[in-house]
Protein backbone atom coordinates (compact mmCIF):
# COMPACT_ATOMS: atom_id res chain seq x y z
CA UNK A 1 0.00 0.00 0.00
CA UNK A 2 2.94 2.31 -0.64
CA UNK A 3 0.87 4.05 -3.32
CA UNK A 4 -1.76 5.46 -0.96
CA UNK A 5 -1.36 7.86 1.95
CA UNK A 6 -3.81 7.97 4.86
CA UNK A 7 -3.84 11.01 7.11
CA UNK A 8 -3.90 11.55 9.99
CA UNK A 9 -2.25 8.38 11.30
CA UNK A 10 -4.58 8.24 14.29
CA UNK A 11 -8.10 9.52 15.01
CA UNK A 12 -9.52 10.40 18.44
CA UNK A 13 -13.19 11.33 18.80
CA UNK A 14 -14.88 12.60 21.96
CA UNK A 15 -18.46 13.68 22.73
CA UNK A 16 -17.58 17.34 22.14
CA UNK A 17 -16.57 16.67 18.55
CA UNK A 18 -18.36 13.63 17.19
CA UNK A 19 -17.23 13.97 13.57
CA UNK A 20 -13.75 13.25 12.25
CA UNK A 21 -12.18 13.25 8.79
CA UNK A 22 -9.67 10.88 7.26
CA UNK A 23 -7.96 11.74 3.99
CA UNK A 24 -6.80 9.34 1.29
CA UNK A 25 -4.25 10.35 -1.35
CA UNK A 26 -3.44 8.15 -4.35
CA UNK A 27 0.25 8.49 -5.19
CA UNK A 28 0.11 5.88 -7.94
CA UNK A 29 0.44 6.70 -11.62
CA UNK A 30 -2.89 4.97 -12.32
CA UNK A 31 -6.44 5.17 -11.03
CA UNK A 32 -7.13 3.02 -7.96
CA UNK A 33 -10.23 1.94 -6.06
CA UNK A 34 -10.47 1.33 -2.32
CA UNK A 35 -12.99 -0.24 0.04
CA UNK A 36 -13.32 1.65 3.33
CA UNK A 37 -14.01 -0.57 6.34
CA UNK A 38 -13.94 -0.51 10.14
CA UNK A 39 -12.45 -3.60 11.79
CA UNK A 40 -12.18 -4.35 15.50
CA UNK A 41 -8.69 -5.43 16.55
CA UNK A 42 -7.03 -6.67 19.75
CA UNK A 43 -3.52 -5.83 20.94
CA UNK A 44 -1.31 -8.56 22.40
CA UNK A 45 1.25 -7.94 25.18
CA UNK A 46 3.92 -8.00 22.45
CA UNK A 47 2.23 -5.07 20.69
CA UNK A 48 0.83 -7.07 17.78
CA UNK A 49 -2.68 -6.37 16.48
CA UNK A 50 -4.95 -9.27 15.57
CA UNK A 51 -8.52 -9.24 14.28
CA UNK A 52 -10.90 -9.61 17.20
CA UNK A 53 -13.04 -12.03 15.20
CA UNK A 54 -10.10 -14.47 15.14
CA UNK A 55 -9.65 -14.49 18.95
CA UNK A 56 -11.14 -17.64 20.45
CA UNK A 57 -10.68 -16.78 24.15
CA UNK A 58 -13.93 -15.18 25.42
CA UNK A 59 -12.14 -13.49 28.33
CA UNK A 60 -9.63 -11.85 25.98
CA UNK A 61 -12.40 -10.72 23.64
CA UNK A 62 -14.34 -9.21 26.54
CA UNK A 63 -11.43 -6.91 27.42
CA UNK A 64 -11.73 -5.07 24.10
CA UNK A 65 -14.23 -2.20 24.03
CA UNK A 66 -15.14 -2.01 20.37
CA UNK A 67 -16.25 1.16 18.60
CA UNK A 68 -17.34 -0.20 15.21
CA UNK A 69 -21.02 -0.35 16.16
CA UNK A 70 -20.89 3.24 17.47
CA UNK A 71 -19.56 4.80 14.27
CA UNK A 72 -20.86 5.55 10.80
CA UNK A 73 -18.67 6.45 7.85
CA UNK A 74 -19.07 7.64 4.31
CA UNK A 75 -18.27 6.94 1.53
CA UNK A 76 -17.54 3.21 1.82
CA UNK A 77 -15.83 2.85 -1.54
CA UNK A 78 -13.78 5.47 -3.36
CA UNK A 79 -12.15 5.68 -6.77
CA UNK A 80 -9.14 7.95 -6.94
CA UNK A 81 -7.42 9.15 -10.05
CA UNK A 82 -3.65 9.42 -10.00
CA UNK A 83 -2.56 12.00 -7.39
CA UNK A 84 -6.18 12.59 -6.39
CA UNK A 85 -7.49 12.74 -2.82
CA UNK A 86 -10.73 11.98 -1.00
CA UNK A 87 -12.05 12.76 2.48
CA UNK A 88 -13.86 10.09 4.47
CA UNK A 89 -16.22 11.29 7.22
CA UNK A 90 -16.55 9.30 10.43
CA UNK A 91 -19.47 10.10 12.75
CA UNK A 92 -20.06 8.88 16.30
CA UNK A 93 -23.55 7.89 17.44
CA UNK A 94 -23.57 7.58 21.22
CA UNK A 95 -26.39 6.23 23.34
CA UNK A 96 -27.15 8.38 26.42
CA UNK A 97 -26.46 5.43 28.74
CA UNK A 98 -23.14 4.41 27.15
CA UNK A 99 -20.68 3.72 30.01
CA UNK A 100 -17.65 6.05 30.26
CA UNK A 101 -14.40 4.76 28.86
CA UNK A 102 -12.41 4.34 25.69
CA UNK A 103 -13.73 2.44 22.68
CA UNK A 104 -11.66 1.57 19.61
CA UNK A 105 -11.82 0.22 16.10
CA UNK A 106 -9.50 0.43 13.07
CA UNK A 107 -10.16 2.33 9.86
CA UNK A 108 -8.89 0.47 6.77
CA UNK A 109 -8.51 1.42 3.13
CA UNK A 110 -8.26 -1.82 1.17
CA UNK A 111 -7.30 -1.83 -2.50
CA UNK A 112 -9.88 -3.31 -4.87
CA UNK A 113 -7.96 -5.42 -7.41
CA UNK A 114 -8.43 -4.94 -11.13
CA UNK A 115 -9.47 -8.47 -12.06
CA UNK A 116 -9.02 -7.79 -15.76
CA UNK A 117 -5.30 -7.27 -15.22
CA UNK A 118 -4.74 -10.12 -12.77
CA UNK A 119 -2.91 -13.25 -13.88
CA UNK A 120 -4.12 -16.72 -13.07
CA UNK A 121 -1.62 -19.51 -12.45
CA UNK A 122 -2.51 -21.03 -15.82
CA UNK A 123 -2.06 -17.71 -17.66
CA UNK A 124 1.31 -17.15 -16.05
CA UNK A 125 2.38 -20.64 -17.11
CA UNK A 126 1.09 -20.13 -20.66
CA UNK A 127 -1.48 -22.90 -20.32
CA UNK A 128 -4.64 -20.82 -20.11
CA UNK A 129 -7.52 -22.58 -21.84
CA UNK A 130 -11.14 -21.52 -22.11
CA UNK A 131 -12.23 -25.11 -21.52
CA UNK A 132 -10.47 -25.53 -18.20
CA UNK A 133 -11.11 -24.34 -14.67
CA UNK A 134 -8.28 -22.13 -13.46
CA UNK A 135 -7.11 -20.66 -10.17
CA UNK A 136 -6.62 -16.94 -9.74
CA UNK A 137 -4.79 -15.50 -6.73
CA UNK A 138 -5.91 -11.95 -6.05
CA UNK A 139 -4.10 -10.22 -3.17
CA UNK A 140 -5.87 -7.34 -1.44
CA UNK A 141 -3.57 -4.88 0.27
CA UNK A 142 -4.73 -2.48 2.95
CA UNK A 143 -3.56 0.19 5.35
CA UNK A 144 -5.13 0.80 8.76
CA UNK A 145 -5.17 3.45 11.45
CA UNK A 146 -6.81 3.35 14.90
CA UNK A 147 -10.03 5.23 15.55
CA UNK A 148 -10.50 5.91 19.27
CA UNK A 149 -13.76 7.09 20.83
CA UNK A 150 -13.58 8.49 24.35
CA UNK A 151 -16.72 8.83 26.46
CA UNK A 152 -16.78 10.72 29.76
CA UNK A 153 -13.78 11.02 32.06
CA UNK A 154 -10.87 8.64 31.44
CA UNK A 155 -7.77 7.92 33.50
CA UNK A 156 -4.26 6.68 32.78
CA UNK A 157 -1.23 5.72 34.84
CA UNK A 158 1.83 4.42 32.98
CA UNK A 159 5.19 3.09 34.08
CA UNK A 160 8.41 1.56 32.75
CA UNK A 161 10.12 -1.58 34.01
CA UNK A 162 12.42 -4.50 33.05
CA UNK A 163 14.83 -2.19 31.23
CA UNK A 164 17.82 -3.94 29.68
CA UNK A 165 20.34 -3.69 26.84
CA UNK A 166 20.12 -6.85 24.72
CA UNK A 167 22.20 -8.36 21.93
CA UNK A 168 20.15 -8.97 18.80
CA UNK A 169 20.84 -11.20 15.76
CA UNK A 170 23.49 -9.82 13.44
CA UNK A 171 25.52 -8.34 16.26
CA UNK A 172 23.23 -5.37 16.79
CA UNK A 173 21.98 -4.15 20.17
CA UNK A 174 18.64 -2.90 21.39
CA UNK A 175 17.00 -1.64 24.55
CA UNK A 176 14.19 -3.87 25.73
CA UNK A 177 11.60 -2.62 28.20
CA UNK A 178 8.03 -3.07 29.37
CA UNK A 179 5.45 -0.28 29.46
CA UNK A 180 2.81 -0.78 32.14
CA UNK A 181 -0.64 0.79 31.93
CA UNK A 182 -3.55 1.19 34.34
CA UNK A 183 -6.82 3.08 33.97
CA UNK A 184 -9.53 3.49 31.36
CA UNK A 185 -7.47 5.24 28.68
CA UNK A 186 -4.80 3.93 26.32
CA UNK A 187 -1.25 5.27 26.37
CA UNK A 188 0.34 6.68 23.22
CA UNK A 189 3.61 8.53 22.88
CA UNK A 190 7.33 8.56 22.18
CA UNK A 191 10.10 6.68 24.00
CA UNK A 192 13.42 8.50 24.33
CA UNK A 193 16.62 7.11 25.84
CA UNK A 194 19.19 9.60 27.12
CA UNK A 195 22.34 9.54 29.19
CA UNK A 196 21.17 10.07 32.76
CA UNK A 197 21.45 13.67 33.88
CA UNK A 198 21.95 15.03 30.37
CA UNK A 199 20.00 15.67 27.18
CA UNK A 200 22.38 13.50 25.18
CA UNK A 201 20.09 11.23 23.17
CA UNK A 202 20.99 7.57 22.79
CA UNK A 203 17.94 6.50 20.76
CA UNK A 204 14.21 7.05 20.42
CA UNK A 205 11.12 5.49 18.90
CA UNK A 206 7.90 7.36 18.14
CA UNK A 207 4.22 6.46 18.24
CA UNK A 208 4.18 3.61 20.75
CA UNK A 209 0.71 2.74 22.03
CA UNK A 210 -0.61 0.49 24.78
CA UNK A 211 -4.33 -0.14 24.33
CA UNK A 212 -6.81 -0.67 27.12
CA UNK A 213 -7.14 -4.45 26.69
CA UNK A 214 -3.55 -4.96 27.87
CA UNK A 215 -1.93 -3.76 31.08
CA UNK A 216 1.59 -4.03 29.72
CA UNK A 217 3.48 -4.14 26.42
CA UNK A 218 7.02 -5.22 25.63
CA UNK A 219 8.96 -2.84 23.37
CA UNK A 220 12.29 -3.31 21.60
CA UNK A 221 14.14 -0.12 20.62
CA UNK A 222 16.93 -0.81 18.08
CA UNK A 223 20.25 0.96 18.60
CA UNK A 224 22.30 2.53 15.82
CA UNK A 225 25.34 0.30 15.11
CA UNK A 226 27.42 3.49 14.95
CA UNK A 227 26.48 4.40 18.53
CA UNK A 228 29.44 4.96 20.85
CA UNK A 229 29.67 1.58 22.67
CA UNK A 230 30.62 3.32 25.91
CA UNK A 231 27.03 4.63 26.16
CA UNK A 232 25.69 1.10 26.63
CA UNK A 233 28.67 -0.52 28.33
CA UNK A 234 28.45 -2.06 31.78
CA UNK A 235 27.86 0.62 34.39
CA UNK A 236 26.47 3.16 31.94
CA UNK A 237 23.56 5.14 33.36
CA UNK A 238 20.57 5.68 31.09
CA UNK A 239 17.13 7.27 31.41
CA UNK A 240 14.06 6.23 29.45
CA UNK A 241 11.24 8.77 29.10
CA UNK A 242 7.75 8.09 27.75
CA UNK A 243 6.23 11.35 26.48
CA UNK A 244 2.54 11.69 25.68
CA UNK A 245 1.53 12.43 22.08
CA UNK A 246 -2.21 12.05 22.59
CA UNK A 247 -4.22 13.29 25.57
CA UNK A 248 -1.70 15.89 26.77
CA UNK A 249 1.02 16.18 24.10
CA UNK A 250 4.46 16.84 25.54
CA UNK A 251 3.63 15.64 29.06
CA UNK A 252 5.96 13.02 30.53
CA UNK A 253 3.77 10.08 31.50
CA UNK A 254 6.57 7.78 32.70
CA UNK A 255 10.31 7.90 33.25
CA UNK A 256 12.83 5.40 34.60
CA UNK A 257 16.59 5.38 35.24
CA UNK A 258 18.67 2.23 34.96
CA UNK A 259 22.27 1.12 35.07
CA UNK A 260 23.49 -1.25 32.36
CA UNK A 261 24.55 -4.47 34.16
Amino acid sequence: MGDVNVFPKRVVIDPRQRVASVGLFNRAAAQSQYDITLTDMMMTPEGQLVELASVADPAARARVKTASSLLRWSPRRVTLASHDSQTIRIMARLAPDLPPGEYRTHFSAVAVPDLASENSIERAAGTNNANTVGVMIVPRFGISIPVILRVGETTLTAGLRDLAVTAEPGGRHAIRLTITREGTRSAFGDLTVTVTGTKSKVTEIKGIGVYTEVNQRTVLIPLDPALDPRLIARGARLTVTYTDDDFAPGKVIATQNFVVP
